[in-house]
């Protein structure tokens, strides 16, 4: 199961770097085009090259119409994309001022209740997502500008979502195995620190 959710949470965290490496494309061309078109607009452009400049603007050099919806959309399924990894190899942020001072096997009663804190948090984030998704879908909201269904953006952030709840139950419960039997099955997140 180790292996199976391992191979899982990393074809998450490829698919949110794809998604993310998409939305830097975009947001780029988008502020290209936004700059280029600030110079066809120019003064100086339209006194030596109007033709030119004008039918340039007029092929669509410029932002990308709807580019800040699809980023918001996108950058919310990726963040949840990248949880999965993030819980197996223990990459959260630890601050562990005064748990250091604590005996190993109350570190490791701490960790087990955090995860099953964040798996509980990560499963009610899920289902608002749920409620949120079904709401949208039927109410027919859609963006201002490229007009797509919001309920799309909940549906990808639901599944990043999903996927982070079932990975996060998962490390409770492993971790909880952890705590029972006292041997280590997954990183210790204390061990991992650079």
């Amino acid at each position: 199961m180790k292996n199976f959710m391992m191979a899982f949470a990393r074809f998450m965290a490829y698919l949110g770097g794809l998604v993310l490496s998409f939305l830097v494309v975009l947001t780029c061309l988008s502020i290209l085009g936004r700059l280029m078109n600030g110079g066809l607009h120019s003064d100086f452009m339209q006194s030596i090259a109007p033709g030119f400049s004008n039918w340039l603007i007029e092929v669509g050099i410029g932002p990308i119409n709807g580019d800040f919806e699809l980023v918001e959309a996108g950058v919310a399924f990726a963040i949840f994309a990248f949880i999965p990894i993030c819980q197996l190899t223990a990459g959260h942020a630890v601050v562990d001022l005064f748990t250091n001072q604590l005996p190993e096997r109350a570190n490791r009663f701490l960790q087990v209740l955090i995860e099953f804190l964040f798996a509980a948090v990560l499963v009610l984030i899920a289902w608002r997502l749920f409620d949120g998704l079904l709401s949208k879908q039927r109410y027919g909201e859609t963006t201002f500008l490229l007009q797509f269904p919001i309920w799309w953006a909940y549906l990808a952030s639901f599944i990043g979502a999903v996927s982070s709840a079932v990975v996060g139950v998962y490390v409770a419960y492993i971790r909880l195995i952890e705590f029972i039997t006292n041997r280590e099955v997954l990183i210790d997140p204390v061990e991992s620190e650079l």
